[in-house]
């Protein structure tokens, strides 16, 4: 457990993926930075991070268009349109865009054959039920089935998980909701709904390191007065310092104190004793005519 003045909150929040955003990109992006990417922003401080090959190119956007937040698309020809596209809007954890890019820097380490890896084209569904066995194992179940859509949710019903099936639009799963992988979590209605997607050919190693971050049972430090009120409302949140005891009143001090033995005012000597002590008197004799 790390030191408390080191934890970035004052309150651990549970169920991790009611925490909210930290409301700074950095962690995420320091994976990709530690290995060179370039990084680049333009004027209404957008931020854009570059793989050295060109082939992988993130978008950190606060002043872009909607509330797609991250951006990270990946290209088999540099000049050509996205293999995959990953999103997470403005209200996702931090924690779990930083996981991903993680696995991502991993992956590009690794080379094109990892971070542009396409699911087994003989049986995708089967290659993407690896990114789904955490929720499983961690207590997710399946929903209602619907047509086309295997949906997955937390028991307490605040976070969810939708995998379309069949044939999907490419440029639809890039620029929309309507994406192969969709996930979700927080209150259904306001602010504090967070959401991530990826599209088909995302590599399956990047998409199980997302819902192994959002279904990992650890907390996550926040400031709870950073956090929207609806995720305070519905989260557990636990303090991060535990409380001090309380002050005790001079009646809980009387109580606790320790009784003192009675003090002695009388010097105890044996009843029956055979002898007598230096300091015994003994009592005169009398004098009388002698016989």
């Amino acid at each position: 457990m790390p030191d408390t003045e080191e934890i970035d909150g004052d309150v651990y929040v549970f169920p991790r993926y009611l925490a909210g955003s930290t409301y700074t990109g950095d962690p995420a992006l320091e994976p990709l930075m530690a290995l060179g990417w370039e990084l680049t922003h333009d004027d209404l401080a957008n931020v854009y991070v570059t793989a050295p090959d060109r082939k992988i190119r993130l978008g950190y956007l606060p002043e872009g268009d909607d509330d797609g937040l991250w951006r990270i698309n990946a290209y088999s020809d540099r000049f050509g349109p996205p293999a995959w596209g990953v999103s997470f809007n403005d209200t996702c954890p931090t924690e779990f865009v930083t996981a991903f890019t993680t696995a991502l820097a991993t992956a590009y380490q690794s080379g094109p054959d990892y971070y542009l890896a396409q699911p087994d084209p003989t049986d995708p569904e089967l290659d993407a039920f690896h990114a789904v066995v955490p929720l499983i194992n961690r207590g997710w179940t399946i929903q209602h089935p619907r047509w086309g859509v295997l949906e997955m949710q937390t028991p307490d019903g605040m976070a969810g998980l939708e995998y379309a099936q069949g044939r999907l639009d490419a440029e639809k799963e890039l620029t929309t909701l309507q994406a192969r992988w969709y996930l979700w979590g927080g209150p259904k209605s306001g602010y504090a709904r967070w959401y991530a997607t990826a599209s088909t050919n995302t590599p399956i190693p990047l998409v199980t390191a997302i819902t192994e971050s959002v279904s990992d049972p650890a907390p996550l430090p926040r400031w709870k007065d950073e956090m929207l009120r609806g995720l305070r409302e519905s989260a557990q949140l636990v303090p991060v310092t535990p409380p001090l005891p309380p002050v005790p009143t001079p009646l809980d001090v009387r109580r606790i104190a320790p009784r003192r033995a009675p003090a002695l005012t009388t010097r105890s000597i044996p009843r029956w004793s055979t002898t007598t002590t230096p300091s015994a008197v003994l009592p005169a004799r009398r004098s009388g005519p002698h016989r």
